[in-house]
């Protein structure tokens, strides 16, 4: 078994040209490190190259820090937006639910079994703690910020200062039913995922999944991106989606639509704490593991 505090990821994206890879490979080698993992994408519309490399120090006393000097002259050669970490290091995320709970407690679950490792910074709800009576949240603090329409900025920057506060890296929406603002969204910019309901036709408003049934959909979906000002259309992680027949209730729907919702968000989260997403325009690169 590989020994994470001695294992790194580096994740870049740069105009495209030759020797990129090469480039890399060679660096790595000469700080006495064996690369566990690559991936690459060259995308040949934008002209961008995308990729991921995990690997780790087998001779040498390297950190992290020094790591990062030493590969400032290479990144900034061929123009690099990088960034390099210790996998040993869980990143600090924030949780945000109102009352339908399904996400927070599959997430909550996962984190606690190992299977998505992070450090839960806090779980701020609109609805109070009561609601919440039958999950086990022990150890994670609850914040309670209950919103009305005349108080939403003031809401909106309490979230902001606990975020900040807490030294949260990324916030989910784990079914969080509030459209943020313009200014949130942008301070939270590739750092905020949410979940939602994906049909087609779209349905939107209250009971989308009763609307599907009176339509007679034979698909339905969940998508998880990143929130934009734009509601619902920032840059897509991860989707999946499961036939419907018309046996199916209205509350079938429900069931199974919380079921995809839960694992296509939690997926998309690993990867994003796993370093495998890029931002490419209004879409993603995804190193699927």
């Amino acid at each position: 078994m590989t020994d994470e505090s001695n294992t790194y990821i580096l994740l870049f994206s740069c105009p495209d040209r030759p020797g990129i890879v090469a480039g890399v490979a060679n660096f790595l080698f000469e700080q006495g490190c064996n690369i566990l993992e690559a991936q690459q994408f060259d995308d040949t519309e934008s002209g961008r190259f995308f990729m991921r490399v995990s690997f780790e120090r087998v001779s040498g006393e390297e950190t992290l820090e020094s790591l990062s000097e030493k590969f400032l002259p290479l990144a900034e050669k061929f123009g690099l937006d990088w960034r390099l970490r210790s996998r040993a290091r869980k990143r600090k995320v924030m949780l945000l639910v109102s009352r339908f709970d399904h996400c927070l407690a599959d997430l909550i679950y996962r984190w606690r079994i190992g299977e998505i490792p992070m450090d839960i910074t806090a779980i701020a709800a609109n609805y109070p703690r009561e609601t919440y009576a039958h999950l086990d949240l022990d150890g994670i603090p609850f914040h309670h910020l209950p919103i009305t329409k005349e108080t939403k900025m003031e809401q909106e920057a309490q979230l902001w200062e606990l975020f900040q506060k807490t030294g949260s890296e990324i916030a989910v929406l784990a079914r969080y039913m509030q459209v943020l603002s313009d200014g949130l969204s942008a301070k939270l910019s590739g750092r905020c995922i949410n979940i939602h309901h994906s049909f087609l036709p779209g349905f939107k408003g209250a009971r989308p999944y009763h609307q599907a049934h009176m339509r007679g959909v034979k698909l339905i979906g969940a998508t998880a991106h990143y929130v934009t000002s734009d509601l619902d259309e920032g840059p897509i992680i991860e989707q999946d989606v499961e036939r419907i027949t018309h046996q199916d209730s209205a509350e079938d729907l429900v069931r199974k639509g919380r079921d995809i919702e839960r694992r296509v968000l939690a997926r998309a989260l690993a990867w994003h704490l796993d370093d495998r997403v890029l931002i490419n325009g209004r879409k993603t690169v995804v190193f699927r593991d």
